[in-house]
């Protein structure tokens, strides 16, 4: 007997019901700029912006945590969705590493602001790069269900505490820290109380590729190494590592064809697309997507050279940051769409 895989993509879409209803992000204040790497290093001015192509990212200071950033940001999505905390049914926190490993962030979240006292689930999802990404679809699934009628969606990254500036700051150069959060709603408020925030999600689909599992990794803080049998190696493993070529060539390999599914599950064209949100990965990655999507640059939202790659935080800052730049108004179609470790690929349609 033959088994089916799967459904055609056009036969699989479905049509969601959530609606994101409140957005926001914060960015820590304190900014480091190439040139000041250039100038700790004894290198000449422009070779690190040279090297990643990112000219400065914002950078946590001794008083950012991890969770007051995602805090800042939850309280101010929470606002612009015009809901009471009491109305939230299930908080996801979506990051590629968390406060520690045990226990999930997510409870921490909740304490943070404040809602201890209410006893709606609060858990983490981790799909590294894509985690908010995969977050909002876990939410609208939740909603889908009859579940859940509203529930918010939080990340925070601080992905400077981990990066090999030594041994190699091209990879370095290219990360920042920063957080976001999304309320995702059943129900639609008005015009008037969202602040214009109305997003439908139409759709999202996602791919694996784990041949390359190995192109992107941060090998310590899990079961890979015993630090109570061999400290050095442990710390020596403390470091994000990254093989650029390696993820260049499968993204490059497998990126025409997702696009072409995903478009085809939500119906639409690319001429029918207003806005991408990608992933701000890197400068090249960017430019290399502009160059293999058959998107106009001018329809790529692009400020990774002043943000730097926000790993989980990364889609979701910038789809905000478009939003308060005036990039997002009603009747768009936007395309959402990011890489993570592993290697997946994963996307999503929303409708304003």
């Amino acid at each position: 007997m033959t088994l089916i895989r799967q459904i055609e993509p056009a036969a699989a879409t479905r049509i969601a019901t959530a609606r994101i209803t409140g957005m926001a992000h914060h960015l820590p204040s304190r900014i480091l700029e190439s040139k000041s790497v250039d100038q700790r290093y004894g290198k000449p001015d422009g070779w690190l912006e040279k090297l990643c192509g990112v000219r400065s990212r914002s950078i946590a200071a001794e008083a950012d945590t991890q969770e007051s950033m995602a805090v800042a940001a939850a309280r101010a999505a929470i606002r612009q969705a015009g809901i009471g905390t009491d109305d939230i049914d299930l908080l996801l926190f979506g990051a590629a590493v968390g406060r520690q490993p045990i226990p999930a962030t997510a409870p921490l979240i909740k304490r943070e602001l404040g809602l201890s006292h209410l006893s709606f689930p609060a858990y983490d999802v981790n799909a590294t790069c894509l985690s908010a990404l995969v977050a909002l679809d876990l939410a609208n699934l939740q909603i889908a269900s009859g579940r859940a009628r509203t529930i918010l969606v939080v990340t925070s990254e601080i992905a400077s505490r981990a990066l090999p500036w030594d041994s190699d700051p091209k990879t370095a150069g290219l990360f920042g820290d920063g957080a976001a959060a999304l309320v995702v709603s059943s129900d639609a408020p008005s015009v008037e109380e969202t602040s214009g925030v109305s997003l439908h999600l139409r759709d999202f689909f996602m791919e694996t590729y784990s041949e390359a599992y190995d192109c992107c990794a941060l090998p310590s803080g899990g079961t890979r190494y015993d630090f109570h049998q061999d400290p050095g190696q442990f710390a020596e493993n403390a470091y994000f590592r990254m093989d650029g070529p390696g993820l260049f060539g499968l993204t490059a390999a497998k990126l025409p064809d997702f696009l072409d599914t995903l478009l085809n599950r939500l119906g639409w064209s690319r001429e029918d697309v207003d806005l991408i949100i990608p992933h701000q990965a890197s400068p090249l990655a960017l430019t290399h997507m502009a160059r293999r999507s058959g998107f106009a640059r001018d329809r790529i939202f692009n400020q990774v050279a002043t943000t730097g790659n926000l790993v989980a935080a990364s889609l979701p800052v910038a789809l905000s940051s478009a939003l308060s730049e005036g990039r997002i108004w009603p009747g768009m179609k936007i395309l959402m769409i990011g890489t993570s470790a592993g290697v997946s690929l994963a996307g999503a349609g929303l409708e304003s």
